[in-house]
């Protein structure tokens, strides 16, 4: 079994927030978590705004949660606000963000390994840093789109 290990989480990190300086981005938090959802690595760019790393937390949690990238989960949030609201409250208001910016994180036979959370910038940068990290550690991102 291949599980999500310290080395590719960090790599996904370093490579996100490279991504989101080469791309002149508002200063970033990412976060990876593994499948179990517990914490493998996480960053928070001098500068950024206050509360962003529970943003990205809450991005990657979601997606976890309802096994969705979270721009699949905005979308079932705009087609069933009554749903998402409440999934919202079963895992905890902080623990579910949908909008894009969530990631999974699959190996290339397709198990789960985790999800990335990353939030700076607008949700489509967020989330296009987020894919940069994932791709570049070998494994593939799973936006929702």
């Amino acid at each position: 079994m291949i599980d999500l290990t310290l080395e590719a989480a960090r790599s996904i990190v370093d490579t996100a927030l490279r991504e989101a300086r080469t791309r002149g981005l508002k200063p970033m938090a990412v976060v990876v978590y593994d499948a179990r959802g517990a914490l493998r690595s996480a960053a928070v760019e001098d500068g950024t705004s206050l509360r962003r790393a529970e943003i990205a937390s809450g991005k990657a949690n979601g997606a976890l949660a309802l096994g969705l990238g979270s721009r699949a989960i905005h979308t079932r949030a705009e087609a069933q606000p009554y749903f998402v609201a409440a999934v919202s409250h079963v895992v905890g208001p902080a623990a579910l963000v949908p909008v894009a910016g969530g990631v999974l994180i699959r190996s290339r036979e397709g198990r789960l390994l985790g999800a990335v959370g990353i939030s700076g910038d607008t949700s489509d940068n967020d989330e296009i840093c987020a894919v940069a990290g994932i791709e570049a550690a070998g494994l593939v991102a799973e936006t929702g789109a």
